[in-house]
């Protein structure tokens, strides 16, 4: 064998013991079969580079960085959006009241009043109200599974329906099913306001007197806490005929109380904390005298309490939206800190071996010359 087959026949067996080199770490075939499991897989995910192992750090640095802002953002946003729900409360409570006094003083007549009539249910309006931006979990899914589920039951029941969808994230995703019937599709923004949720009322208005649709449901996402929110449907029409707003199963749903944050600090490091409150109202008087027709004061009211509820729902939604951003965003930069770390002790051991080998590379060439 001549010295040039030789040489290429031990470089071909010789495994590659340079501990910088990422073929030896990932492809090489001549590596211990005993280790364990784990240890290889972690290394394979780990092993690469100097160089790449400081442009893997500095990158997740980096995204950590925005996860953080992302986070403190969308904290600072769930406290605004809170408190647009806990202001709105007064407004409502005593609109219910007073829809409560007007329709005890029409119990003993005959009077036709179209939000409040009820008719055998041939075809139903879901108005689902989703995100418009992502990055928050599974906000979106829950409640665009929610809709499907409730979708099959309608087809199960053999009724017709049609969707009212709010949000980018929704429209979208019934864009992509031209099987499912859409009658509107409506952006939301950044805080609701009462100009959108005159624009869905109108709508839902529309087809609910028109004899379009004989029941309006509306699913959104209801704020229960910073890590949980639940979907729901609520009967929007006919609307009860104490002013409440109902379930699917004729149960009310207003809630009674309402959970505030407050963003402070503790040990230089950001933390939330928690207060349950109830906003008084005051009590609305029963011997109160209307100087117009009762008729006409619940033809004024009664729009008026669709936008509230409808504005109500948006901000729940948009509540629940930020507390599911603000979860995964602290879950990202979390996640971020534990893959520093792992970079960090594959970096130190890389770089520790790489010394190593250069260090008994001067020792052997120091002994091959003595």
């Amino acid at each position: 064998m001549s010295s040039s087959n030789l040489t290429m026949w031990v470089s071909s067996t010789k495994p590659d013991l340079d501990p910088l080199s990422s073929r030896a770490s990932i492809s090489s075939p001549l590596r211990n079969p005993s280790s364990s499991t784990h240890h290889h897989r972690s290394s394979l995910a780990v092993r690469c580079g100097l160089r790449e192992l400081r442009e893997r750090i500095s990158s997740v640095k980096n995204t950590q960085k925005i996860t953080e802002a992302m986070k403190l953002v969308a904290a600072a946003k769930v406290r605004r959006a809170q408190e647009a729900v806990v202001s709105g409360r007064p407004f409502s409570e005593t609109l219910v009241e007073v829809l409560y006094s007007i329709n005890e003083q029409l119990t003993t007549e005959d009077v036709d009043v179209p939000l409040t009539a009820v008719r055998p249910v041939k075809k139903i309006a879901l108005v689902v109200i989703t995100g418009d931006r992502g990055l928050c979990g599974g906000f979106n899914n829950q409640i665009l599974k929610k809709a499907e589920a409730r979708i099959a039951d309608l087809k199960s029941l053999g009724v017709d329906y049609t969707i009212i969808s709010v949000g980018r994230k929704g429209n979208s995703y019934f864009a992509r099913r031209p099987y499912i019937p859409v009658d509107r599709f409506l952006e939301g923004g950044t805080l609701p306001t009462t100009k959108e949720a005159q624009a869905i009322a109108d709508d839902v208005f529309s087809l609910f007197v028109s004899e379009e649709v004989d029941k309006v449901e509306l699913m959104y996402t209801k704020f229960v806490s910073l890590v949980k929110s639940d979907p729901v449907i609520h009967t929007l029409l006919p609307l009860s005929p104490k002013g409440e707003i109902c379930d699917i199963n004729g149960n009310c749903v207003d809630a009674a109380e309402d959970e505030l944050f407050r963003l402070t600090t503790k040990e230089g490091k950001l933390t939330v904390e928690r207060d349950t409150v109830r906003t008084p109202t005051p009590s609305f008087s029963p011997i109160l005298q209307f100087e117009q027709d009762p008729v006409q004061i619940l033809d004024a009211l009664l729009p008026l309490y669709l936008n509230s509820q409808i504005l109500r729902a948006l901000q729940e939604s948009l509540a629940s939206e930020l507390a599911a951003r603000m979860s995964a965003m602290s879950n990202a930069t979390d996640n971020a800190n534990e893959l520093k770390k792992t970079l960090s002790m594959a970096y130190n051991r890389e770089r520790q071996a790489k010394i190593t080998g250069e260090i008994l590379e001067i020792v052997a060439g120091a002994n091959a010359l003595t």
